[in-house]
């Protein structure tokens, strides 16, 4: 499943999506303030929202559920309408966007956890967290391990869940900010004690890490679409309590770094960990791959040399849906790993 290839000397998309591209870079530089603040109003003219729908949208139906109307806490759950006599997992989608923008029901991420739903099969719960700076870490964090919690409840999963689900069969996914946040919610459901849960594997998809040095691809791959040295200071600086002392060595930012949780005596999970060679986190995200191999942990890099930042957001990229084929691929096999150990 690793694939090691050598990066090409310059990116190279169809024009359409290179246009799109830039439109999402200008859009979040528009609403990023000087003052470490976002114009959400702004922003959300910007991104097109889409509404459940009880009626199967290309083979998948949604709705929403609320977890805490408090915090405006909720999740979106796809169900695949052809899979419904079939024993289904879950995977428990966070979404990218640098803990500062986006959410479950935007566009992009309603067509790929419809995605996600249809092909792996499974049931997908998207999870729309709060944001910073409004609602700095650990909110962001505290939210999606809370959603686990919420959907353990037996009364809640028999009400809200589709019955096919196997909620002990669950993996947690994510895209940039999203796949920071499927790691960590991972490592914390697997020092928890769940009713019925468990978490069997993580899907890290050009995870946002970090980290006080300045890397090789940080540099020299500056000027990349959507991802920036100077914007992700400016998302770290947004994300972080103020006036706590922390920098970008905190252990939720560099997750392999100096201060780095020992995760060998954990029972992490089998994780995948998708790279592409016009990233600048790159070198942040190979470097999480080496930590996970070298603390004993069963994990797969895959690369994509020819793409960018949020690359499997666009269906028209062949890359795209290779990425699917292989999340589908790895899903499959743990499975198949978790059934035979089950009934031996």
């Amino acid at each position: 499943m690793e694939a090691h290839t050598k990066t090409p000397t310059s990116l190279s998309l169809p024009w359409k999506t290179r246009i799109f591209l830039s439109a999402i870079t200008t859009a979040f530089e528009l609403v990023r303030r000087r003052d470490g603040t976002v114009n959400r109003r702004l922003f959300n003219l910007i991104y097109f929202r889409i509404p459940p729908s009880s009626k199967p949208i290309n083979g998948v139906k949604t709705h929403d559920v609320v977890v805490d109307p408090t915090r405006k806490l909720w999740f979106r759950v796809f169900t695949p309408t052809q899979h419904a006599v079939q024993d289904l997992p879950v995977v428990v989608f966070f979404h990218g966007g640098g803990f500062i923008f986006l959410n479950a029901n935007v566009k992009v991420y309603d067509d790929v956890c419809r995605r996600f739903a249809r092909e792996l099969p499974a049931i997908v719960v998207s999870v729309d967290y709060r944001l910073a700076p409004e609602h700095r870490y650990p909110a962001q964090h505290n939210d999606c391990f809370d959603v686990l919690k919420f959907l353990d409840d037996n009364e809640n999963r028999l009400k809200w869940l589709p019955h096919n689900v196997i909620i002990s069969r669950c993996f947690m996914a994510g895209d940039s900010a999203g796949a920071n946040l499927a790691h960590h919610v991972a490592q914390r459901a697997c020092e928890f004690k769940f009713n019925k849960l468990k978490v069997i594997g993580v899907v890290a998809i050009q995870p946002f890490f970090g980290g006080e040095e300045r890397t090789i691809s940080e540099i020299e791959l500056e000027g990349t679409p959507v991802v920036s040295m100077i914007i992700t200071d400016w998302y770290w600086k947004a994300f972080l309590p103020p006036g706590e002392g922390h920098n970008r060595d905190h252990p939720i930012i560099n997750v392999s770094g100096p201060k780095a949780v020992d995760i060998a005596n954990i029972n992490f999970p089998p994780t995948i960990v998708v790279v592409v060679g016009f990233d600048v986190l790159r070198d942040w995200q190979k470097r999480y791959y080496e930590w996970l191999k070298k603390s004993g942990k069963e994990a797969y890099l895959m690369e994509y040399p020819n793409m960018c930042h949020t690359f499997y957001l666009f269906p028209e990229l062949p890359e795209s849906g290779k990425l699917i084929l292989e999340v589908k691929e790895f899903i499959h096999n743990v499975l198949k790993k978790v059934c035979s150990s089950t009934y031996r």
